[in-house]
């Protein structure tokens, strides 16, 4: 499926006093990856708002494997699990410059149309993209 790749450097004020990034960080980092995926593909989360789609996140599954650390530059790399439907998957693997996975992870959100806060089907203009 559709794969993305973004690089970030550990800031100071990600770790804890150890330099070790503290894990509830990691879920900033995989939006940073979702969201410049959507950007590979013409679109934004900005976008979908305003077109009346928002995408919360329902599920939120990581695996620590190795310690990301202050000032090391991180590989995020985001893959669309599947075609969209009513809910859209994504698997991650957080590398560092040696190559060493350091996090794996995996996300599942929900379109919900924001007129009837119901869950809707995914746009026809993401599906449009994604071919």
């Amino acid at each position: 499926m559709k794969i993305d790749e973004i690089q970030l450097r550990v800031r100071y004020g990600e770790t804890d006093q150890m330099g070790v990034v503290y894990y509830g960080n990691y879920a900033l980092y995989l939006e940073s990856g979702r969201t410049e995926w959507l950007r590979k593909f013409g679109l934004s989360y900005k976008s979908m708002e305003e077109s009346g789609i928002m995408l919360p996140v329902v599920s939120l599954h990581v695996n620590y494997k190795k310690p990301a650390r202050y000032d090391e530059i991180i590989t995020v790399k985001t893959k669309l699990k599947k075609v969209p439907t009513v809910k859209i998957e994504f698997e991650y693997e957080i590398t560092n410059t040696a190559g060493e996975i350091l996090t794996t992870a995996e996300t599942t959100l929900v379109f919900i149309d924001t007129k009837t806060n119901r869950p809707t089907m995914a746009p026809k203009y993401l599906l449009e993209a994604l071919k």
